[in-house]
This record gives C-alpha cells, structure tokens and sequence, in this order.
C-alpha cells in the first residue's frame, strides 16, 4: 500500500516524462464524448488525423476547460472537431467540440500520461524508470516511517523530496522554448 501511495505522489506531482505515450482513438460520426483507458491521468496534446488519398493530415486541436464546454451551445454541431473537454474522474472522458461529421473518417491523437502500475506482489518489477529508483526507495522509506518509525519522518521526508527533486530535473523536455507577447 506504501508503495501505491508513492505512485499516487508521483503521479499528483505531474508530469513523470517516462509515462507518456501516445495513443489513438477512431472517432464515430454524431458522438462526441468518449471513455479514455482508465490508466489515462491526463492528455497532454492532441492533433485530429484524417486521411486524404493516402496521406495522412494531423490538425491541432485545442484543450479547453470544463467551462468552456459547458458555455458551448450547440454540442451536437457537426464538423472537423476543434476543441476538446478532459473529464479527470474515475472514468476518464473526453468531449469533443464540433461533433465529427460524417464527411471524412476522423482519429483523435494524442499524448496521455499513464498512470503509474499498482505495486501487486512483491516479485512484481516496479514500473518505474531507472532513474527514479533512488526516489522510489527514499520515498517509500519515508512512507513506511510514518507507520512504523515516526521519529525518523522529518530525515527520510527530507531525503526523499531531495531525491525525488533529482530524478524529477533530469526528467524533463529537451527542447527550447520562445514565447512572443502579442
């Protein structure tokens, strides 16, 4: 349970680049609202693919939020979506804002955070990237303290943030951004 409780920590830490992978969902003309895996945390970007004679065309589609969509008046407008809604629940969903239209086969792609795997049994691998064991074993030391040794807490906290800022600065994008004020 310790264990699991790190993950959950990791995961509500944001984003662990090791998780993310991209994923596909065919789009049915007329529906807009769609069940994501339940191992989806969030959708960090996503494009609408279509195909035209054979070469696929990948459009950016924009995140909006919860307010946003429900201030949209017509959701069952039908046309190449723009927008899209994530429902972070237990259940994750995804609306779309237009409708697909029946005019051209749409796909959502997009990048999703994965949720770290339960810890299971003890002969289980840890579903953890290399460079996080010294945070996993930091981390989990410091959650079995807090049961079992309370007056090492405030050490093994300190030690385990130290680590977990280590691991988490490597863990990072690589390419350069420029932003402009309009």
């Amino acid at each position: 349970r310790s264990l699991d409780l790190l993950f959950a920590d990791w995961a509500n830490r944001g984003l662990n680049l090791w998780r993310i992978e991209q994923r596909t969902l065919a789009l049915t003309t007329g529906v807009n609202t769609y069940d994501l895996p339940l191992d989806t945390v969030d959708v960090l970007s996503a494009v609408v693919r279509f195909s035209n004679q054979g070469v696929n065309t990948d459009i950016t589609i924009d995140r909006i939020s919860r307010a946003e969509y429900l201030h949209t008046p017509v959701k069952s407008q039908q046309a190449r979506p723009s927008q899209y809604y994530v429902e972070r629940t237990i259940q994750p969903k995804l609306y779309l804002y237009p409708t697909p239209d029946p005019s051209i086969s749409y796909t959502f792609v997009y990048y999703a955070i994965r949720r770290i795997q339960d810890a299971g049994d003890y002969s289980n691998t840890p579903d953890v990237n290399f460079r996080f064991l010294p945070c996993l074993a930091a981390g989990l030391a410091y959650y079995l303290s807090l049961k079992k040794s309370p007056d090492r807490v405030g050490l093994l906290k300190q030690i385990y943030e130290e680590e977990y800022a280590r691991a988490a600065s490597e863990d990072r994008e690589r390419a350069s951004v420029f932003l402009t004020p309009d």
